[in-house]
């Protein structure tokens, strides 16, 4: 795991962008028509990752919102220091450790969702960030609801922040499509998509193929990052076609997750229906369809299965084949974070799902979390 940087109290907004900041655009020659058209890489299974031979270690987690100062301020104590406090030897130990960041780290700025008691734009303080590279995460996806919460001011200190901390992001359109990150040798090719018209639609399976396409040949190992699905307790089962919540189309994520595993992915984990929901083992490769709300002490519910908080510990090969894995199960305490789970409730959840929802997939979770597959 690379060295933790730490970040100062407060990071100061620049308003204009970086060099790493500036936007990717595709340009019309680039656009893909149809899926027709889109083709696996060229890059052979057996051909890929010969140089790795150890067994790679990665960390997932759902929804992350450390406390926001807005429409009133609602952080953690001790300056959010203890919100990873049970999760973060998991995050730090893994070759690589990735989550969704639900919201910005800003100060200021003026709210693009309304300025009422009950507006849901979320304003983390810059120096939380470093809360993140303490934890030992890698990468965080923006390709969710909240990125925009406030504005281009919200989203340039966002990636401000996760710079000076040497953490990747990407699914904000027109800016980062997707990343490499190295780490320990292995280059790790991550992309995120989402529903809102400022992110990489993951509907847009033209642009999810052309996109998978020429990241595969980039890196050795694949990760495809989703903030998809209908949101509530009554939508913890995947359902078959597309998903349509409050006038949005939420995405056909069965379709999605294995489009994306036909096209070179070796790993794809979503979140956005803030509860946790089915896992399975799709051509050898692992798929997480949501990881829930991960560490948001405010501005969400947490009471019941909303308050599940798994980290999702996989190991993979070097051709990506999933071999085995731990759900670790964390439950959130409001105002501080995810806290360990004894009874192991938030594996039993996910395992029950698992087996409703893909009974012929070969994925099997006992009832500690414990992941294997099954011959």
């Amino acid at each position: 795991m690379r060295t933790l940087l730490f970040v100062a109290a407060s990071v100061l907004f620049v308003w204009s962008c970086q060099a790493n900041q500036t936007p990717q655009t595709v340009s019309a020659a680039d656009e893909v028509a149809t899926t027709d058209s889109i083709q696996p890489s060229a890059l052979a299974e057996n051909e890929r990752n010969t140089n790795i031979t150890d067994t790679l270690v990665i960390a997932l987690t759902g929804d992350i919102m450390m406390g926001t100062t807005f429409p009133r301020t609602q952080l953690p104590p001790n300056g959010g220091s203890e919100v990873f406090r049970d999760t973060r030897e998991i995050t730090r130990r893994a070759d690589i450790a990735l989550g969704n960041l639900e919201g910005t780290l800003v100060n200021g700025g003026k709210s693009t969702k309304g300025n009422g008691p009950n507006s849901f734009a979320f304003r983390t303080p810059p120096s939380y960030g470093q809360w993140l590279a303490d934890a030992g995460y890698d990468y965080v996806s923006q390709a969710n609801n909240h990125a925009n919460d406030f504005g281009m001011q919200g989203i340039l200190s966002t990636e401000q922040v996760l710079d000076s901390l040497d953490i990747a992001y990407s699914g904000i359109s027109g800016r980062r499509e997707s990343v490499v990150v190295e780490r320990n040798g292995v280059r790790y090719g991550i992309c995120a998509f989402g529903h809102n018209r400022y992110t990489y639609k993951h509907t847009d399976l033209a642009l999810v193929g052309r996109v998978l396409k020429e990241l595969r040949d980039k890196c050795d190992i694949l990760i495809v990052s989703f903030h998809g699905g209908a949101e509530g307790k009554d939508k913890r089962h995947l359902p078959q076609g597309r998903e349509i919540f409050l006038g949005e189309d939420r995405g056909s994520l069965r379709e999605f997750a294995h489009f994306c595993i036909d096209h070179g992915a070796d790993v794809v984990f979503g979140h956005g229906p803030h509860v946790v929901r089915a896992m399975e083992v799709y051509k050898d490769k692992f798929v997480a369809y949501s990881l829930g709300n991960f560490c948001t002490p405010y501005g969400m519910s947490l009471s019941g299965i909303s308050g599940y908080s798994p980290v999702c510990e996989i190991r993979i090969d070097g051709q990506g084949k999933f071999l085995d894995g731990q759900i670790h199960s964390f439950i959130q305490q409001r105002g501080h974070g995810p806290r360990i789970d004894h009874t192991h409730a938030v594996a039993r959840e996910i395992r029950l799902l698992s087996q409703e929802d893909f009974p012929a997939s070969p994925l099997r979770i006992d009832e500690t979390g414990a992941m294997r597959v099954q011959e």
